[in-house]
């Protein structure tokens, strides 16, 4: 789109000189003909270090916003940016893709289906209901079960079982409100890729990156009804059990464990090694490796289990 269009919907004054803007990103992450916004005063800091060619800001904002890189301001730029989300989805399908390419000796039921522009790798097994969507990738000897969904231009890799109901790359939970209450959703156009070698369990969900990507690293192990959010991370090894969940962000290091029913808090980082027991809330970041932490508030385990004793013996 124009820079001047994107002015037009926001119903702000442009005198800049006029560009193309090919999507929306990060300030961190956008290059010189994306645009960007700042909707929290934290990340006022990285507008100087930012590419992007334009910026929406608020009033406060505004003046932080570099020479040779566009304000514009608005009076909610979260707001905002959720209007302009929705200019910059793909279409959830493109039939003017060629058809889908399937790898020697792979075995794909009739029941399943394969968008426009899907490429499956060589001995893959896909099974009844599957849906494979636009520009999505599904690596060598890879496994799907049935009913799973891989949603458009989401990357599966090599050796990767999926087990049956099981969604990658379905909306992340992201909307904005203004000051009426009123809810506009934010369209999540980044993706999410799973590594090789990585098990996930049945009715599992795996939420797609607003921006960027959402990244399930090598020989993760996930189980049954776990819930991760749109752009986590998780590291090489990890293991979420049955009902585990992370929020929105969250970037858990190497061989991280959550136990059943444990969950992280969004825009967390988990140190490498930690196990958290079944149950535990993480709100905070953990920066120390090779930690057992348990509880809410969380503490370590050894710790827990002390604090478990005692309030037995006050119980008799």
């Amino acid at each position: 789109m124009k820079l001047s269009d994107i002015a037009s919907i926001l119903g702000v004054e442009f005198k800049a000189k006029d560009i193309e803007i090919k999507s929306m990103n990060t300030l961190k992450d956008a290059s010189k003909d994306e645009l960007s916004f700042v909707s929290n005063s934290k990340y006022v800091k990285d507008i100087a270090l930012s590419n992007a060619a334009a910026i929406i800001v608020d009033e406060k904002t505004k003046d932080a916003v570099p020479n040779g890189c566009v304000a514009l301001v608005v009076e909610n730029p979260y707001w905002s940016m959720a209007i302009l989300s929705k200019q910059f989805a793909p279409l959830i399908e493109d039939n003017t893709l060629a058809d889908a390419k399937i790898g020697e000796g792979s075995k794909i039921s009739d029941k399943a289906e394969l968008a426009n522009g899907a490429i499956i790798g060589k001995n893959c097994t896909i099974m009844a209901g599957a849906y494979i969507g636009t520009n999505a990738v599904i690596g060598d000897n890879t496994v799907l079960y049935p009913n799973v969904v891989i949603y458009r231009d989401c990357i599966v890799g090599d050796d990767c079982i999926i087990h049956a109901n099981t969604t990658v790359g379905s909306d992340g939970f992201g909307f904005a409100t203004n000051k009426l209450g009123q809810h506009k959703k934010i369209y999540q156009n980044g993706n999410v890729v799973v590594e090789d070698d990585v098990e996930i369990g049945s009715s599992t969900t795996i939420d797609r990156a607003v921006f960027g990507t959402t990244l399930i690293k090598t020989g993760t192990r996930i189980d049954n009804l776990v819930q991760v959010g749109h752009n986590c991370e998780i590291g090489e090894y990890s293991v979420m059990v049955s009902q585990s969940g992370l929020a929105g962000s969250t970037k858990l290091g190497r061989n991280v464990v959550m136990g059943g029913q444990a969950a992280a808090a969004g825009h967390l980082e988990i140190a490498a090694f930690s196990t958290f027991a079944a149950r535990s809330g993480v709100t905070k970041s953990i920066k120390e490796n090779g930690l057992t932490y348990a509880g809410f508030p969380l503490m370590e385990h050894r710790t827990w289990l002390k604090l478990q004793s005692r309030i037995a013996k006050l119980l008799k």
